[in-house]
């Protein structure tokens, strides 16, 4: 699959946003190194998340292009992730039933394994995408 297709949603960046002090909506659109410092600064004491407000039309553009499309949706890949990492779906979701289920009978590798996949869900789901 070609890589520039409509991967995001503004939308979802946008309700993300709402939890912005957490770095979640940062996280989403591919950018982990500065959604784990907006977790561990509350959004830059709250500046940062203000300033997103206005930064997520391009966060989404940019995602759209680093991003290749294709069968697995990156929107339902996310929200699986976000409410139940823990159990493991999401991974099932992309195929990965092993480490899905360790996911489940673990909760997540206790908790490792989901920080990990906010760190890599976009590329694991591009590399899928792209039949690698």
């Amino acid at each position: 699959m070609a890589i520039g297709g409509e991967t995001h949603s503004t939308a979802i960046g946008y309700i993300l946003w709402l939890f912005g002090f957490t770095g979640s909506h940062r996280f989403y659109f591919g950018k982990p190194i500065s959604g784990t410092i907006y977790f561990f600064t509350l959004g830059l004491l709250g500046i940062g998340w203000l300033v997103d407000l206005f930064l997520i039309p391009s966060m989404d553009r940019q995602a759209d292009l680093r991003y290749a499309s294709g069968p697995i949706d990156y929107n339902l890949a996310w929200i699986l992730l976000t409410f139940l990492g823990f159990f493991g779906v999401h991974r099932m979701y992309m195929g990965k039933w092993i480490t899905g289920v360790i996911y489940f009978l673990t909760g997540g590798l206790f908790g490792v394994g989901y920080i990990y996949d906010y760190w890599t869900l976009n590329e694991q789901v591009t590399q899928i995408n792209q039949g690698s």
